[in-house]
């Protein structure tokens, strides 16, 4: 397995609220584990015991607990604007595919249950679908760029 790649799957466990990942490829077993105080370590693992386990330890920020005081004064004073944001890290599209036309456009009218948009992850394509009645106001996300946990994709005017 690339080194590349380890440090990326690192970087994504340190970025979400995942607390552990393990993944395996032939013999080489990976373990990547987080906890809030002592950071995030991985563990690589020869599934023959020949080579003993090598632990990396990445200081661990923790920028997401300050979005949410910065964005809850706005919604106090937008009371009838609702933010749909991303559950997960992953590539924002607006359509089920390149040629298709988007799930939704600004001033399109939506219904709980309603997909949005797909974020995908990992090659998975996950529904992002409105929890709310309302009218889109505003698309806060490019077509097919990333998008962070909870991050803001779209505003809705509530009804």
């Amino acid at each position: 397995m690339d080194i590349n790649l380890i440090k990326k799957l690192i970087k994504i466990v340190e970025q979400s609220e995942i607390t552990e990942f393990s993944v395996q490829e032939g013999d080489l077993k990976i373990k990547i584990s987080k906890n809030s105080h002592a950071g995030t370590q991985a563990v690589f693992q020869q599934m023959p015991a020949v080579i003993p386990e090598m632990i990396t330890k990445v200081p661990v920020t923790n920028t997401i607990q300050e979005e949410p005081k910065l964005l809850e004064p706005k919604e106090e004073k937008k009371s009838n604007l609702h933010e749909i944001r991303s559950p997960i890290v992953g590539t924002f599209y607006r359509a089920p595919a390149p040629d298709a036309d988007p799930y939704v456009q600004v001033g399109d009218i939506v219904s709980p249950g309603m997909v949005l948009c797909i974020v995908e992850a990992m090659k998975l394509m996950n529904e992002i679908e409105s929890d709310v009645n309302g009218k889109i106001v505003k698309i806060l996300v490019e077509n097919a760029t990333p998008v962070e946990y909870n991050q803001p994709l779209f505003l809705i005017e509530t009804m």
